[in-house]
């Protein structure tokens, strides 16, 4: 065992993926420590070529990129959300959010896999962060007294808090007795990288069919100018297994008749991967000496790609209230900290939640009538600046009372 392995630390982060390492980095800025014990190797995490997902970062969420020193090393991979352009089915009606003279952006693209490694170069660098990978945890621990996680190996790490930042199945969770409302779709995302003949100006395109919504994310150009983009394509789960066996071929023309002409002919298709939908939002995000952060507190539709910003934003909310904590000599389990967590973020991550989960069901409703009526709903909207620049808002995570870590 290592003497970093032996110290009690600030944090005991279950959870090393991108939220629950922001955590570590963000704690760390403001002079907590903390363990951070995952079960995945990084090195596969970030291997060339093992995840195509693509995932928009918020205004806000750059903000915190920024204020932990990360943001200038991932500058050179992001590809700026110029607009947002939204259909039914490709028919008039369309709805554009277009942010006005010196607005900035409504996001950045990035590959998840530059966000890991960025995340993970950093965190390795971070004397405050004893992060221990490959590992399996046995035994989770909780007392008035403290925190700890025994490994298979029988190391044991100790903490004054534990964050559960497992993702949707979190066992630390689970294992507290938090009760869980949660849901499934019974759809899923099929995600593939494209490349296509027409430049995608930086537009973000989504597309909505009765199935769900078809997503096209710009990416940047290869080196050698080829376009790129991200699909998220929802399906039914009864129509995954079969989109997914499809030769590419056929993949890529079932591609070109939903998307039409907007990012011209497709020329190739990468790897597929399929993800189930479903949503879950907990009771309460705190308990003894335990806080829920990301996923496993709330597990969202992509449909407005606010998933890891919603996790974010737990971040910049839990490391804001420690950190005032701290400053007064509070553990950081204090029973009006973890309340002051709680009343921050319940709310905001419910409504975010219960918002995507309507549209979601508002444009599922299949027949004529009902896309007639969206349309009808997204042609009003398109004359309402007032309106479309509180969507935009929401879009960039720049509304309500942001953490600091979160502001410019």
């Amino acid at each position: 065992m290592s003497k970093a392995d032996n110290e009690t630390r600030d944090l005991l982060i279950l959870g090393g993926g991108l939220v629950g390492m922001a955590l570590a980095l963000a704690a760390a800025k403001k002079g907590l420590s903390s363990h951070v014990i995952d079960r995945a190797d990084p090195a596969e995490l970030t291997a060339e070529g093992f995840d195509d997902r693509a995932t928009a970062i918020s205004t806000a969420s750059w903000h915190l990129f920024s204020n932990i020193g990360i943001a200038d090393g991932l500058e050179e991979f992001a590809c700026p959300i110029a607009s947002i352009a939204v259909t039914d089915q490709n028919r008039p009606g369309r709805l554009d959010f277009i942010p006005g003279e010196g607005e900035g952006t409504l996001g950045r693209m990035f590959p998840n896999r530059r966000l890991r490694l960025a995340l993970f170069e950093a965190a390795d660098k971070e004397p405050l962060i004893n992060w221990v990978a490959k590992a399996e945890i046995v035994e989770r621990q909780r007392s008035e007294f403290g925190v700890a996680a025994v490994l298979s190996d029988d190391r044991k790490l100790k903490g004054r808090l534990m964050i559960a930042a497992e993702g949707r199945g979190s066992p630390t969770r689970d294992g507290a007795g938090i009760t869980i409302a949660k849901w499934d779709y019974h759809h899923r995302a099929i995600i593939a990288g494209l490349t296509h003949s027409k430049p995608h100006d930086n537009v973000a395109w989504e597309i909505f069919y009765p199935a769900g919504p078809f997503a096209l994310l710009p990416l940047n150009d290869d080196a050698d100018g080829t376009h790129r983009s991200s699909l998220v394509w929802t399906v039914s789960e009864a129509d995954g297994k079969a989109v997914m066996k499809l030769g590419d071929r056929a993949f890529l023309a079932e591609i070109q008749e939903r998307m039409g002409d907007v990012l011209g002919e497709v020329k190739t298709v990468g790897t597929r991967s399929s993800w189930p939908l479903g949503f879950h939002h907990t009771a309460k995000i705190t308990g003894e000496r335990l806080a829920l952060i990301g996923d496993a507190a709330h597990g969202i539709h992509p449909i407005a790609g606010q998933g890891l910003n919603l996790g974010l934003r737990d971040v910049g909310a839990l490391v804001e209230v420690l950190a005032d904590g701290a400053r007064i000599g509070l553990d950081p389990a204090d029973a009006q900290l973890l309340k002051r967590y709680e009343n921050w973020r319940g709310l905001d991550s419910f409504m975010v939640a219960l918002a995507t989960d309507g549209l979601t069901r508002l444009f599922g409703v299949p027949g004529k009538t009902a896309s007639a009526m969206r349309r009808f709903g997204m042609a009003s909207v398109q004359r309402m600046d007032p309106l479309k620049t509180f969507f935009m808002d929401e879009a960039r995570g720049v509304s309500g009372d942001l953490p600091e870590l979160l502001r410019a």
